[in-house]
């Protein structure tokens, strides 16, 4: 099978919701407790990311590989769960990030041959099935060097696995005329299993006068490992009240893989919004 390359845009259709009944989320609560005294927080967020990325599918013996190309190719969420785990006392802490997503593509095209300005009968017509599986699980300690209440600043250390499992259905059939050229199709998997080290830091800067609800949260990581490079960035705006914050970031996850490996790229890009709930 000669190596198809599809770029096409298919915008999402569902929300990412997930329920995070846990230990305060990085990206969106910073906990502000006295030495000794154990921080808590659960937050509630949702996720529309859109998914990128380039894979070479193995083919079957005696054909050439398949190349996708993904830009957006998330057009149907089928589950989705988002959530983490994070404890501080003074300045240490440690959280624990999950993101896991199972999504879906489909598309079908056709295309007519002509020669000059006369059409001849011949023709071609294509569908492709595209299923992501994915899991991204990041676990690190951090420690405080900047306990301002204006600005805060965590650095970290740790461990990030990704998992992925991609499946593509093709069906390719042709016309002739009177000729009937077989059709082909097919079924191609594309695996990933990757632990890297990380380091970054994340925090928040207070905006506005003294004393005011709003303040800017921050994160960035970087890492390698059985990766080439990953790193994942967000930042965003909230507001709080005694009960909590309301928070709205943009957050991107990216993933460069080492040479030789079927999966080449993949990145998550979108806003994230959500809901903290501490005590």
């Amino acid at each position: 099978m000669n190596t198809f390359e599809n770029r096409n845009r298919l915008r999402r259709s569902a929300m990412a919701m997930a329920l995070a009944c846990s230990i305060s989320t990085p990206l969106l609560a910073q906990s502000h407790g006295q030495p000794g005294a154990w921080q808590y927080s659960g937050s509630v967020y949702g996720y529309l990311p859109s998914i990128g990325g380039k894979t070479r599918f193995p083919a079957p013996a005696g054909a050439s590989t398949v190349d996708v190309s993904a830009e957006q190719i998330l057009n149907s969420l089928d589950f989705a769960f988002m959530g983490t785990l994070r404890a501080h006392n003074g300045q240490w802490g440690v959280f624990s990030d999950l993101i896991y997503l199972d999504a879906s593509a489909d598309k079908a095209d056709s295309r007519n041959f002509t020669l000059g300005n006369t059409t001849i009968p011949a023709g071609t017509s294509a569908s492709l099935g595209l299923q992501v599986k994915g899991l991204v699980w990041t676990l690190a300690g951090e420690y405080r060097v900047l306990p301002d209440p204006r600005l805060t600043i965590d650095l970290f250390g740790g461990t990030r696995l990704f998992s992925l499992k991609q499946e593509l259905n093709y069906s390719i059939a042709g016309s002739l005329g009177p000729m009937a050229p077989a059709g082909r199709s097919g079924n191609l998997e594309a695996k990933a299993t990757l632990w890297d080290a990380i380091v970054g830091a994340k925090g928040r800067m207070a905006l506005g006068a003294q004393g005011s609800r709003w303040s800017a949260p921050f994160y960035i990581d970087v890492g390698t490992g059985e990766s080439k490079l990953t790193w994942q960035a967000a930042a965003g705006l909230s507001y709080s009240y005694s009960w909590g914050e309301l928070t709205a970031l943009w957050r991107y996850l990216d993933y460069e893989m080492k040479s030789g490996q079927s999966i080449q790229s993949f990145n998550f890009n979108g806003p994230m919004f959500g809901a903290t709930f501490r005590w």
